[in-house]
């Protein structure tokens, strides 16, 4: 099969789904840690003269922002700064009752502390986020469970800040230098926001655009440990690549091999998506990855229509940035999904 051939059905896959479920998307497909396919679909938004997307657009990455900040957790593990299995309260005084003084980082990376999944927007208004992440209820003991938890990520966030003795920001942009991320972080400068795809509309704050879709990384100055990073394909590709390199014996430099490959193992059972540290796990053929990839796989969504599969059975990863909310808050499972199951045909 010829290149062209190869690239057909992934073309008309993303071809149909511009102005319909996204203005515009960059799919990038990566085997053995070299990109096979890259291109950039549709225009930044639906107005008339609306630029073409490139290969290098930044999106709002939403949840991908957390694979970003596990490797960055990963990396303190490293180096001693923190430990997976020891229990947070010696940095969060806060969780000194009795079931939340057993949450661990495992757990917060695994989404099984227990931890709320979030709150309404409008119910932190004048609030500081993070103390009321910190201090909400537990809606199960610690362990039980998976509870995907943005207030967890939240709570990573702070721990990661606290352990550190500096910023989030600060923090992740060491991971992403040391993953030559050059184009991916918190908070873009102003002058950028013109070529980045808007989100949505939304009564509360407008046209979002260059700043984050999430309203709770919003309210907290647009840095968190859920979400609040923007992004090109390829850099999402490279985080990626750390934990396929370590499954397939290539040499990386961002985080110990053993550590890597222990991230994308199951940590917590769940019947629709089993867990990893960070990351999902292929758990049926229903999951966003589609029927092809092997159980094996490992990856994230991102709610403004971000995601990012890869497969170590084959050496694989998918990575697909658009901005579907801009038409609707619809799932686009359904595209991801064929997405991948295209990929794997072609690149197998």
């Amino acid at each position: 099969m010829n290149a062209y051939a190869r690239a057909r059905t992934l073309d008309e896959i993303v071809r149909d789904a511009c102005g319909t479920r996204f203005t515009g998307a960059v799919l990038r497909v990566e085997r053995g840690g070299r990109a096979v396919f890259e291109r950039a679909y549709g225009t930044l938004d639906d107005v008339p003269g609306a630029p073409p997307l490139e290969p290098t657009t930044r999106f709002d990455l939403a949840s991908l922002t957390k694979p970003f900040v596990t490797a960055a957790a990963l990396q303190a593990v490293e180096a001693g700064a923190l430990q997976l299995d020891a229990p947070l309260v010696a940095h969060f005084p806060e969780w000194a009752d009795a079931e939340r003084a057993k949450i661990t980082l495992r757990m917060l990376l695994a989404h099984v502390s227990g931890m709320a999944s979030g709150a309404d927007y409008r119910t932190l208004l004048g609030s500081n986020v993070t103390t009321f992440a910190l201090t909400q209820p537990l809606v199960a003991p610690p362990g039980e469970r998976v509870v995907y938890s943005d207030l967890g990520f939240i709570a990573l966030g702070a721990l990661l800040e606290r352990s550190a003795g500096r910023s989030l920001a600060s923090v992740v942009g060491r991971t992403l230098a040391a993953l030559g991320a050059e184009a991916t972080g918190y908070r873009p400068r102003p002058s950028e926001a013109a070529a980045i795809p808007p989100t949505e509309r939304d009564a509360w704050r407008g046209r979002v655009r260059g700043f984050v879709h999430d309203e709770k990384a919003y309210l907290m100055g647009g840095v968190a440990g859920h979400a609040g990073l923007f992004g090109t394909a390829r850099d999402v590709a490279a985080l990626a690549e750390v934990f396929l390199a370590a499954c397939n014996g290539r040499k990386q430099t961002v985080l110990d091999a053993a550590l890597a490959r222990e991230a994308v193992v199951e940590a917590a059972y769940d019947p629709v998506l089993r867990r990893g540290l960070g990351w999902a796990l292929k758990t049926t053929q229903e999951n966003s990855c589609g029927t092809r990839m092997s159980r094996d796989a490992f990856g994230h969504t991102g709610f403004v229509g971000t995601s990012v599969w890869a497969d170590p059975a084959r050496d694989l990863s998918v990575v697909l940035l658009s901005n579907a909310v801009y038409y609707g808050r619809s799932d686009l499972r359904d595209v991801r999904a064929a997405i991948c199951d295209a990929a794997v045909a072609a690149y197998e």
